[in-house]
């Protein structure tokens, strides 16, 4: 079907993998210039078709792109190559800086990076607050729905999968009944014009691979399932439903299921789970982790690692803390990464009659508000663990909220947090720029803290 080699595909998904910093747009921005603009492998309309089909999915839609692109070229070996290369940099930078975490993070000059991170991790969550609801918000019923969303979750405790849930259902009904509201046709941008399909190496034509086939959807989804669920069985059979590996792989395998909206909106959920029920980290270690996910190449849902590797970590029974850890970083991403290959190669066939539905598109709509709720009270939890030492949990009224002890303010973290803020949406500085800036006044100043 394809001129292009698998050793040549190889090479250019490596490049790409290389250069996915900077968040799903950042790296969809990059395939879209190297496989569109500068290879010509595929056209624009055939870009944005699977863009759209994988921001339908739950888990990082950059990632499942280049899965669908690789599997429409190289058939399931290409959307496992292209998949496996998109995590693997990301996945070995975590394991690696949580290693340094753990050993070394006591030490003046780490206690500084992270101190520096934090502040610069708030910024940027509040600019993806900005960037989405810009997107996301266009009439005043979907102003509302982020609204409640953002009560819901920060107020009343709500779990974060029923607020998406009940969010796609009132989409979903609005599209079905004709509801102006979620009639939106959102589309993607791109880095440049592009080439028409027809002018592309895969043309206009659907490759046999692509056609929909009831036997290769059982037998894929079998295979698929298989790889996915069999070690969270096995795990919960072997070791007890109580052992951290256990919870650790059915957790993230439920979290798998539901991380619609990208990795800032499934976060809050990590973070009020992971913090506050399964006690695997603190507040301040979230933010520390989300700082080194910011960091390194890969999809951002890759901190969910870091989550793993400290709850292992902290509970490694008869193993080695550090072997535990490693482990439980990796069951981590095994358990959150499986299913977007099963979504990719079970549903890519039908991509075409799922884009047809007006409703299943009010869905999303309505999803895509009800997270821009959830993503501001992950910026409201941050700001409460990166600008006080002290924050007291209060319950009345069926509401549950944390209160922040005014005279535990940190005005470093503060000051520093603003500045990260005027240079991010003052002077529109890149995100890496602001973060590495941040991490090295945070050195400074915890060595010169120390003399």
């Amino acid at each position: 079907m394809t001129a292009v080699s698998f050793r040549d595909a190889f090479w250019v998904w490596a490049r790409i993998a290389a250069l996915s910093f900077g968040g799903p747009a950042a790296q969809i921005a990059v395939m879209h210039r190297i496989l569109v603009d500068e290879k010509r492998w595929i056209g624009e309309t055939r870009f944005l078709h699977a863009l759209n089909y994988c921001m339908l999915l739950p888990g990082p839609e950059a990632q499942q792109l280049a899965t669908y692109i690789g599997w429409l070229m190289h058939r399931t070996p290409g959307g496992l190559m292209a998949g496996l290369l998109f995590i693997f940099p990301g996945m070995v930078a975590i394991l690696a800086l949580s290693w340094l975490y753990v050993l070394a993070g006591h030490i003046g000059a780490v206690e500084g990076l992270f101190f520096g991170l934090k502040a610069a991790v708030l910024a940027v969550v509040l600019q993806a607050v900005q960037r989405v609801g810009k997107k996301a918000l266009r009439n005043r019923p979907l102003w509302a729905m982020a609204g409640a969303s953002f009560i819901a979750i920060h107020a009343f405790d709500l779990p974060f999968p029923l607020i998406i849930v009940v969010a796609g259902i009132i989409g979903y009904l609005g599209g079905k009944l004709g509801w102006a509201a979620f009639d939106l046709h959102q589309s993607h941008g791109s880095t440049g014009r592009g080439l028409s399909d027809a002018d592309s190496l895969l043309g206009n034509g659907v490759p046999d691979h692509a056609k929909p086939s009831l036997r290769w959807s059982l037998i894929i989804a079998g295979a698929f399932l298989t790889l996915w669920l069999g070690p969270v069985l096995a795990l919960n059979i072997v070791l007890g439903p109580d052992n951290v590996f256990s919870t650790i792989a059915s957790f993230f395998s439920k979290m798998a299921v539901v991380t619609f909206g990208g990795a800032y909106a499934v976060l809050a959920y990590v973070a009020q789970e992971a913090v506050q029920t399964y006690g695997w980290l603190q507040p301040g270690e979230m933010l520390d982790g989300l700082g080194l996910a910011e960091t390194t190449p890969g999809p951002l849902i890759m901190v969910t690692q870091f989550v793993g590797f400290l709850g292992a970590w902290r509970a490694p029974g008869s193993l080695d803390p550090l072997l535990a850890a490693t482990l439980g970083g990796l069951l981590t991403t095994w358990v959150t990464f499986t299913p977007c290959f099963l979504w990719i190669f079970l549903g890519a066939p039908y991509v075409e009659a799922l884009r047809g539905q007006k409703a299943l598109s009010a869905a999303l709509t309505a999803i895509t508000a009800a997270v821009v709720g959830v993503i501001l009270n992950l910026a409201v939890w941050f700001a409460l663990h990166v600008l006080f030492w002290s924050v007291r949990p209060w319950s009345g009224y069926g509401l549950h909220l944390d209160l922040p002890d005014p005279g535990s303010l940190d005005l470093g973290a503060l000051a520093l947090t603003l500045a990260a803020i005027l240079l991010l949406f003052r002077f529109k500085r890149g995100t890496g720029e602001v973060l590495a800036g941040c991490a090295v006044v945070g050195v400074v100043v915890k060595l010169l803290a120390g003399m």
